[in-house]
């Protein structure tokens, strides 16, 4: 009995411990969202003193690229790294143009 009971629980250690990671990451990745989200409103910013457009289409063309090759180079789908960057971008251009009051 003692044998099963330890069989048993061993996956929800397991499991534990790597929802534990997960949970971990998920953090981190909320943490350099708001980051990365607190640079763009400056930039967002700056573009609406300066008058510069809210969106910057070849900019993002070449960072779609350049995050493309990174996700093939660690092993992460691509397209998936694509829809995501570009999830991101449109929220970006949307807080641009909040501060250029369009």
């Amino acid at each position: 009995m003692s044998d099963e009971t330890q069989t048993s629980s061993e996956p929800d250690r397991v499991l534990s411990a790597y929802r534990k990671s997960i949970d971990n990451i998920d953090a981190a990745i909320i943490h350099m969202l708001a980051e990365r989200f607190r640079i763009t409103q400056a930039v967002g910013e700056y573009k609406a003193k300066v008058t510069l457009p809210p969106a910057d289409p070849a900019r993002e063309e070449r960072q779609i690229s350049r995050l493309r090759k990174l996700s093939e180079e660690a092993d992460l789908d691509p397209e998936f790294s694509e829809k995501f960057l570009r999830f991101i971008i449109e929220e970006v251009i949307r807080h641009h143009e909040k501060a250029r009051g369009a």
